[in-house]
């Protein structure tokens, strides 16, 4: 008896693995130094130190021309003149966007940009889409690089040589007016063309940057488990259902985020291209928020009123960014951001 009482009291003390509870016995076991604690700063950097290194050339130029300019935008509250220097400039407050908001032409240009956005958010976004999965359903190698070369290639023309290729195709004295001209048909001048203008931008940005495009959805296909559409088609599923349930899911995450940054960068719809086909089609219908600054920055010299565009710009597209976000996380999509 005195021996099972003994190995009783044993068995209190200690756990069912055989660690050693506290001394009250109350049965809680003891605490464990935690081997994950976290490094201190200065081990991360003695660790990290190279990477830290090889990292410090694309930050320096990072701030040096992305961040510190951004400090300049303080002169959309001042009457800035060049001459005299941001110190020197006097303050005039919000007098700059309340010009800004009382100008017709600012009402223009926005509704302009608003509209060219909203028609290649429906008929350019999808294209790298359906492009990827074509390329993907390429099964030879050497044809799928071919395609992929041949739809890359745009990507690095400048818009000067692609405005220049489709007013040889399309202009009035270019390859399509010549055929109809020899066929007893009347030309016809799509680059003059007002009416046609924003058919015209959409038709010039997928020729030149939808190829480019497919890169991220082509990576994100890759990333598939290639073993469900195995057993999707064991289970009697077509291609198109194949796609309809795996692949399009499988995209969905990288469309969401993609489908953000677009919305963010609504008001950005690009420079170079409105510019040179601004004078062919009139103000009314290619002057876009980024030629209004220029028009009235560069070349009257009202340098905070063009400072105070950028800044309402800027806010607009971090709020449909926000926005975008949160509509994404109702939808259970990562988004940009999440809150852990």
């Amino acid at each position: 008896m005195l021996e099972n009482a003994e190995k009783a009291r044993n068995d209190k003390s200690t756990g069912p693995a055989g660690d050693l509870t506290s001394p009250a016995g109350a049965g809680a076991p003891a605490k464990r130094s935690n081997p994950r604690r976290k490094a201190s700063l200065g081990a991360r950097f003695r660790r990290d130190w190279q990477l830290l290194l090889m990292a410090l050339p694309a930050v320096g130029l990072l701030a040096v021309f992305h961040y510190v300019p951004t400090l300049g935008n303080v002169i959309a509250f001042q009457d800035y003149s060049p001459h005299v220097g941001i110190a020197d400039s006097p303050w005039i407050g919000f007098a700059n966007f309340q010009w800004l908001l009382t100008d017709p032409s600012f009402w223009d240009a926005t509704l302009n940009t608003l509209s060219i956005t909203a028609f290649q958010l429906v008929f350019y976004f999808p294209i790298p889409v359906i492009l990827a999965i074509l390329l993907d359903s390429v099964m030879h190698p050497r044809v799928r690089l071919f395609v992929q070369s041949i739809v890359y290639m745009p990507h690095f023309f400048s818009w000067v040589l692609v405005v220049t290729i489709f007013q040889q195709i399309l202009g009035g004295a270019g390859l399509t007016s010549q055929l109809l001209r020899a066929n007893g048909y009347d030309g016809v001048d799509v680059m003059t063309n007002p009416d046609t203008f924003l058919l015209l931008v959409t038709a010039e940005s997928v020729w030149k940057d939808a190829g480019w495009g497919t890169i991220i959805f082509l990576a994100a296909l890759a990333a598939i488990n290639q073993n469900l559409y195995e057993a999707a088609a064991v289970d009697g599923a077509g291609r198109w259902r194949r796609i309809w349930h795996i692949t399009l899911p499988g995209l969905r995450p990288v469309i969401v985020l993609l489908l953000i940054l677009r919305l963010g960068d609504a008001l950005n719809v690009g420079f170079e291209q409105f510019f040179l086909q601004r004078d062919a089609v009139g103000r009314e219908a290619a002057e876009v928020l980024d030629t209004f600054v220029y028009w009235r920055t560069l070349v009257t010299g009202e340098w905070s009123y063009g400072a105070a565009a950028g800044l309402v710009k800027g806010l607009v597209g971090l709020v449909l960014i926000i926005v975008a976000n949160k509509v994404a996380h109702r939808f259970g999509e990562q988004g940009i951001y999440k809150k852990s």
